[in-house]
């Protein structure tokens, strides 16, 4: 049986107890505040983030994980013995995955396999769960590798955004986007659709949202054999409502919270779920 580890970076978003549970190596992306670095999941809370967010208007900018840091951590592993198997955010959101191939041309070691998840937060979190899995079922790296990739395009998501604000201001979605769900109060449903964050539909009222969320849901067939994630950011009223529908018809899922890197460009106030359809 090969030696394995799974590694990812922490815009994964997933709970201590998943990361402690599947001994998962979390490369911390950075958080940079006025002349301040921070460590994502490391040296601050989404709590403190979404304060400093709210009361001094201060938008926070995010670093990707540099090849060196990458480098570090693999060639430990490698030296211990270890397969890798390396599952980052989508390429189109953040350099981490180029920082990743490099590290791995740098070390020129074909037991290092670096992935694009094509995905981010929740949707990266399923794979990467699912990675761990198959390594406790006893799966090869390569047959590990081979059932992610072929998942990549089967992650579905679906989330409830207050408002969009710091989804523009940090360049992930278009500024008209933002302007309709504000002028007309209406909540927009997002996506990850092609490795980038897309308007999916657009409801008015909670309620509301939440039964698009469900609904789109039920319509891809949620496959209950895999972990599927409820996430959420300073979102109470919605996250009660989809874990109790959740419950209601017997998902296998977690609850996790936005970290601080993915929590800078989605502000408070979004709830969702990213599960893996059935293919």
């Amino acid at each position: 049986m090969e030696k394995i580890k799974i590694i990812t970076d922490s815009t994964a978003d997933l709970p201590k107890h998943i990361i402690d549970k599947y001994e998962i190596e979390v490369l911390p992306l950075l958080v940079n505040i006025g002349n301040k670095v921070f460590k994502d999941g490391v040296d601050i809370k989404t709590s403190e983030l979404i304060t400093i967010m709210k009361e001094d208007g201060t938008f926070p900018t995010t670093s990707q994980v540099n090849p060196q840091r990458q480098y570090d951590i693999y060639k430990k592993y490698l030296d211990e013995g270890y397969k890798i198997l390396v599952l980052t955010l989508s390429s189109k959101m953040s350099g981490t995955y180029q920082s990743g191939c490099i590290a791995k041309e740098m070390l020129g070691s074909d037991d290092l396999i670096v992935i694009d998840s094509l995905n981010v937060t929740a949707g990266l979190g399923v794979l990467v769960i699912k990675a761990c899995k198959l390594k406790e079922d006893g799966f090869t790296i390569k047959e590990i590798e081979k059932e992610i990739i072929k998942t990549i395009p089967h992650v579905k998501s679906a989330l409830a955004f207050d408002k969009l604000d710091n989804l523009v201001i940090g360049g992930r979605l278009p500024k008209a986007a933002a302007v309709i769900g504000n002028l007309l109060g209406i909540k927009l449903i997002l996506e990850v659709k092609n490795g980038e964050m897309a308007v999916q539909d657009k409801v008015r009222g909670t309620k509301k949202a939440v039964k698009t969320i469900l609904d789109y849901a039920d319509k891809c067939k949620i496959n209950k054999k895999e972990t599927s994630i409820l996430l959420h950011i300073d979102a109470e009223e919605v996250r009660a409502l989809l874990k109790e529908n959740l419950e209601t018809v017997g998902s296998d899922f977690i609850e996790s919270e936005v970290g601080c890197v993915v929590g800078t460009h989605s502000g408070p106030g979004a709830c969702g779920i990213f599960f893996i359809e059935q293919f």
